[in-house]
């Protein structure tokens, strides 16, 4: 079997025509070339956001020409776009652009947390366990990967701002509560849908990684959106996470689409941190009977029948609901609450499968230098 080579690659690429004239390689439209395990992965940058629809028929040319190659498994390519910028160096390390150090090289672990269906309390979990870790002196950031149901500048009680640039190409995450944060919901209006098709939801994902000056942090977690499409893939084979975290209700459909979420990162390579059981069972404020709304015990039971670690339950509980809503996530509203310390035991758990027992801060596992 022979090797896959960029320049192979750039061979075959060279024969498909650009829009604007010429073939692709030449007029600088391919900005970056990806092998991992006989998966090509290209980059397209078309500049602006407005011509994607324009560039569809390319980056199909593009899978096509280069899953057609002797021992390509597959081929995907992404249409990115830096409006303005002109840039095709997007793939080079921040060091070699002016110095500013940008994208995931000095994040020691990137975690995302995952459900298979909507409705789980996804979201709410992460942004929890984010400001958990941050409790745990760790320096943290998150990623909301979310495109079409953006929810952490809400939760995080930023919604309606905007990060800055510094070159007109990068840009500064936000921060809450200590941790850095980047969202499409900081770039569109909070009632504005994004009404975008794959590729551009692809690259969107890969610029709020690559293209923001996230620094060094110890972990980055990542606020996936539910299920296992095309997002999901682009960030479990583009991203290096350290780790998935499987968020679930415990009634059984939600199990099932958990199970499936699970085996996704899997196939990719992905290990799974553990589940976690969310709206696990509701207490009466009143009486304090407790009741199975959800059911109750599934999740973990699951986790035993999968062989992955469970992490922890959380309740369906009324004060999780508002704080997040309010901007004002419980972990850090009241963080002596049981349902705080619940999050804390869940983040002590991730903490330690990523480091080990009596983990801290070290010197990040890669870096741009």
């Amino acid at each position: 079997m022979s090797d896959i080579t960029e320049v192979a690659v750039r061979k075959a690429l060279a024969g498909i025509r650009a829009p604007g004239g010429g073939d692709i390689v030449s007029s600088g439209l391919v900005s970056g070339i990806a092998i991992r395990d006989r998966m090509v992965q290209i980059s397209l940058e078309i500049g602006d956001p407005s011509k994607a629809e324009s560039y569809e028929p390319t980056r199909r040319d593009v899978e096509k020409v280069v899953g057609a190659m002797p021992d390509v498994l597959s081929a995907t390519a992404v249409l990115t776009a830096e409006k303005g910028s002109g840039s095709t160096t997007s793939a080079k390390p921040a060091s070699d652009q002016g110095g500013i150090e940008k994208g995931a090289g000095k994040i020691r672990h990137i975690v995302a947390v995952a459900s298979g269906k909507g409705g789980v309390g996804k979201s709410t979990t992460a942004v929890n366990i984010a400001l958990a870790l941050k409790q745990l002196g760790l320096r943290v950031g998150m990623l909301d990967a979310d495109i079409f149901g953006p929810s952490q500048p809400r939760m995080l009680g930023i919604s309606g701002s905007r990060p800055n640039s510094p070159d007109g190409k990068t840009l500064e995450p936000l921060e809450s509560y200590g941790i850095k944060v980047m969202s499409i919901g900081f770039l569109v209006p909070e009632d504005q849908p994004v009404v975008w098709r794959g590729p551009m939801v692809m690259g969107a994902l890969q610029q709020m990684l690559d293209d923001v000056i996230w620094g060094e942090l110890d972990i980055l977690i990542v606020d996936m959106p539910p299920g296992t499409g095309d997002a999901q893939l682009t960030m479990s084979q583009k991203v290096p996470l350290a780790g998935a975290v499987i968020v679930s209700t415990p009634q059984d459909i939600a199990l099932l689409d958990a199970r499936k979420g699970l085996n996704m990162f899997r196939k990719v390579d992905v290990p799974v941190l553990g589940i976690i059981e969310n709206m696990s069972m509701y207490i009466c404020p009143n009486c304090g009977h407790e009741a199975h709304i959800f059911g109750h015990g599934g999740a973990k039971k699951e986790a035993e029948k999968l062989g992955t670690p469970f992490l922890g339950e959380i309740p369906l509980e009324i004060e999780i609901r508002l704080t997040a809503d309010g901007g004002n996530p419980i972990v850090v509203s009241d963080p002596e609450s049981p349902h705080a310390k619940a999050y804390l035991a869940i983040a002590e758990k991730i903490q330690t499968a990523l480091d080990g027992p009596g983990a801290g801060r070290a010197a990040p596992l890669f870096t741009t230098e």
